[in-house]
């Protein structure tokens, strides 16, 4: 039996905002809930709602800009720097700048729709 898995097709999470994300490892492609690996890229103008997430999640901008406004505070990351959000914070994703954004998100406990209590 090996012990390794190589992904080789993640799924991808349909989307109506252009965003793509490609989940590597988590629960609607391993069916493993104590983590997920995306690799996501977010084109300009993207944004979603605040958020309240029951996971932790780690960013890693690999280019392009990312916004987030955590609580009352705008952070902007870029290409090779990186941040860990913690469960219970509410946050706000964005990429209101004129390039593409690349990035990996790894969520603890795996991404779940239903634990990410975004706000309408």
């Amino acid at each position: 039996m090996k012990k390794y898995f190589i992904q080789k097709s993640p799924f991808v999470v349909p989307t109506t905002d252009g965003k793509l994300i490609e989940e590597h490892h988590g629960k609607a492609t391993t069916g493993n809930s104590e983590i997920s690996i995306a690799h996501m890229i977010a084109p300009s103008g993207w944004s979603e709602p605040f958020q309240t997430p029951e996971f932790d999640e780690y960013t890693y901008i690999i280019s392009g800009k990312k916004q987030f406004i955590i609580e009352d505070e705008i952070v902007i990351l870029e290409g090779g720097q990186s941040i860990k959000i913690e469960k219970n914070t509410r946050v706000q994703y964005s990429n209101p700048f004129d390039e593409v954004c690349e990035y990996i998100a790894i969520c603890t406990p795996a991404f779940d729709f239903t634990k990410v209590h975004r706000e309408d």
